[in-house]
């Protein structure tokens, strides 16, 4: 038998691709000053997938139609499919979290980072590409 090989942090790293069945990010988010949420992603939903969070440092909202979770470390969420849904970490500390979901769901993300063109139209038909719908 071989000896195991080491495997690297996952850490603001991926697990997985798009030739893959899922696909599993750890993100970070800083934590912003007291106030109104500043949503990590916009109010969405996704026709045909399901997405989940694993919070493993702070905490993290997620709002899932009109009910609001707040999920602190140790604790998942997720959000089936065709659930309007968003989240934010509501603290000023960090919140450190897995991102579990689907290849279409990835690329849809790594489209809109790769963007410059954030006009509502071209947000908007992103989201259509990839069978999701942009609510808000």
């Amino acid at each position: 038998m071989n000896a195991p090989k080491p495997v690297p942090p996952l850490i603001g790293q991926v697990l997985g691709s798009g030739s893959d069945s899922f696909v599993i990010a750890e993100w970070r988010d800083e934590g912003a000053p007291s106030g109104p949420p500043r949503f990590i992603a916009p109010l969405h939903l996704h026709r045909k997938e399901d997405e989940a969070w694993y919070v493993l440092e702070g905490t993290l909202c997620v709002q899932l139609g009109e009910d609001v979770v707040k999920a602190r470390a140790g604790s998942a969420v997720l959000v089936p499919r065709g659930t309007p849904h968003t989240y934010w970490n509501p603290d000023t500390a960090p919140v450190r979290y897995l991102l579990v979901m689907t290849p279409n769901i990835y690329y849809l993300i790594q489209e809109i980072h790769a963007t410059e063109d954030r006009s509502p139209a071209t947000m908007k038909a992103l989201f259509e590409k990839y069978d999701s719908e942009l609510l808000a």
